[in-house]
């Protein structure tokens, strides 16, 4: 009985799900079979603090050192939580698989406006979207080429940790292609592994460990190991804490997945926005507490950030559990890395769909298999584009630090601009059912803030001195999508790219949106359907 009254309820949610994306002018294409649970599953394990914290461990102990990794980590926490609530609050308001560049749209106060910033918005997104699969997968394949040295004489060089990195996302694609059945199960799998399995992890590591640091050692150790002078010489201690937060900010990134995967959850105008909030507090959390842990239990702390694996987390279990307990233990991280980066993909593919139905991108991606009810094509797309945003790593040391910026930077722009709109035309704003109420503008206005901030110091050097192999190339990258997104908007976009795409209301009209044209022949319909109305008014 219980179980008949559920399925009730959430045939009922589908039918209301169904009948606000047709309002937002979409039908139901993708299957929808998430529940909040699953929802905050898929963020929760994008997030994956394992991941930004093992990869970027070494970064955090040479930029600012365990005193940035920690205060930094709450600051960070803090400030990110304000994005979530506001994007929650737009989330909930309009759930689709777009995102922010659908809220972008939306929220704008005129059809000109509205498609220049969901043009923009998109492409950030879009941008932003496969370089942190970029970062995810590129980390895990050094994550695999580093324990492989353990017991082996295998010697990780660039073209084998890309040939790493390009099997791992074949694995990926695979998954996500023929597998989207199982992806739920996947996810409860990954919730699992990265609540369960990495809470007794670190409680295993610090209670095993037969030493351990002060806490004055984990708070207040302040380590300038960014060249010979580092920047804390050259500029100052400030400097070296503000970039050390990429540390931080990387990892608790792409919770964005959660509207994503919107048009597949029931009841989605709140499980959508709760999904949001929850992945992003329950992984700050999780994830301070597992930098205590790691902190703590450091051995000898030159030996750890000078290890010759170059990976100091690898090096912290070894000294704990010798080889075969790190062996064993850093296999339970790379699993969890792995399911960080399939999910990564899941939710590049669904905004790729999205963005492709609404013309951003070609339409050829528009495209969902009728047996697996999935974006097949746009899955490939991710993994195509996550494979050649690694390559640069063949010629630069500094590749993998400038995948991370460019996803940290380019997902924090595409959330910012619609909060952004938002706060400036909140008349336009009509909330859904999670509504901040008086708080909304405040919180918005913290949200632009902080994203303005970082968005300028992770585009500043990391190493000294400056060289063609040290460079951050996160200020270039991120220029070109800006000079690309504004460039081809006013040159050629905005002939022709009018925002979302009332997919229902075209075919109302009896008009293929897939026909060359066809979008001018939606407006030209709504324009003599608006006069006729007019005229028999008048009359």
């Amino acid at each position: 009985m219980n179980k008949l009254r559920r399925q009730s309820v959430t045939a009922e949610d589908d039918i209301a799900d169904e009948g606000r994306l047709g309002e937002l002018g979409y039908k139901q294409e993708l299957r929808r079979d998430w529940g909040l649970i699953h929802n905050f599953g898929v963020s929760f394990s994008i997030i994956s603090v394992i991941t930004g914290i093992t990869t970027l461990f070494q970064y955090g102990l040479t930029t600012g050192g365990p005193a940035v990794m920690t205060v930094g980590w709450i600051i960070v926490s803090f400030f990110t939580f304000f994005i979530a609530l506001a994007m929650a609050e737009i989330t909930s308001a309009h759930p689709t698989a777009g995102g922010p560049y659908f809220w972008a749209a939306m929220l704008a106060p005129n059809n000109y406006l509205a498609a220049f910033f969901s043009w923009v918005t998109g492409w950030f997104n879009f941008v932003g979207q496969f370089a942190v699969t970029t970062g995810i997968v590129f980390g895990c394949a050094n994550l695999i080429a580093t324990l492989a040295t353990v017991k082996s004489g295998f010697v990780p060089t660039p073209g084998k940790i890309i040939g790493i990195h390009a099997a791992i996302l074949v694995s990926m694609g695979l998954v996500n292609t023929f597998g989207v059945r199982y992806l739920r199960y996947l996810n409860n799998t990954s919730i699992v592994l990265h609540s369960l399995g990495i809470a007794s992890f670190a409680i295993a590591v610090v209670a095993a460990a037969p030493t351990h640091q002060s806490a004055k050692d984990v708070f207040a150790h302040f380590n300038d190991a960014t060249g010979d002078p580092g920047w804390g010489e050259r500029a100052s201690p400030a400097y070296v804490a503000c970039i050390g937060i990429l540390f931080s900010q990387y990892t608790l990134t792409g919770f964005d997945a959660s509207a994503h995967l919107s048009e597949e959850t029931h009841n989605a105008s709140r499980s959508a926005p709760y999904g949001v909030l929850m992945s992003v507090g329950v992984s700050a959390l999780f994830g301070f507490f597992l930098i205590l842990c790691l902190l703590f239990s450091i051995q000898d702390f030159d030996a750890t950030v000078g290890s010759q694996y170059l990976q100091p987390v690898l090096q912290i279990l070894l000294d704990i559990f010798g080889e075969n307990g790190a062996i064993a233990l850093f296999t339970l991280i790379i699993v969890c890395v792995w399911h960080c980066g399939l999910f990564s993909i899941t939710s590049n593919s669904r905004m790729f769909f999205s963005f492709s139905r609404d013309r951003g991108i070609p339409h050829f991606f528009h495209h969902v298999d009728k047996r697996f009810k999935s974006p097949i094509r746009t899955i490939w797309l991710a993994v195509l584009l996550a494979f050649l945003l690694a390559l640069p790593s063949l010629g630069s040391s500094v590749a993998f630090a400038a995948a991370t910026s460019i996803a940290t930077i380019g997902l924090y722009i595409s959330y910012g601009i619609p909060i952004m709109i938002g706060l400036i035309w909140h008349k336009n704003f009509v909330k859904g059912p999670f509504n901040l109420g008086v708080l909304s503008r405040p919180i918005a206005a913290v949200a632009c803030l902080w994203i303005g901030f970082i968005t300028i110091v992770f585009c500043l050097p990391s190493l000294n001195p400056v060289t063609s192999q040290t460079v951050n190339y996160s200020c270039v990258a991120v220029g070109i999508v800006g000079i690309f997104a504004m460039g081809s908007w006013f040159l050629w976009a905005h002939k022709w790219f009018t925002g979302p795409i009332r997919q229902i209301e075209a075919e109302a009209l009896g008009i293929d949106i897939d026909t060359p044209g066809a979008l001018e022949q939606l407006e030209m319909e709504k324009e003599k359907i608006g006069a006729a109305a007019y005229a028999n008014g008048a009359h």
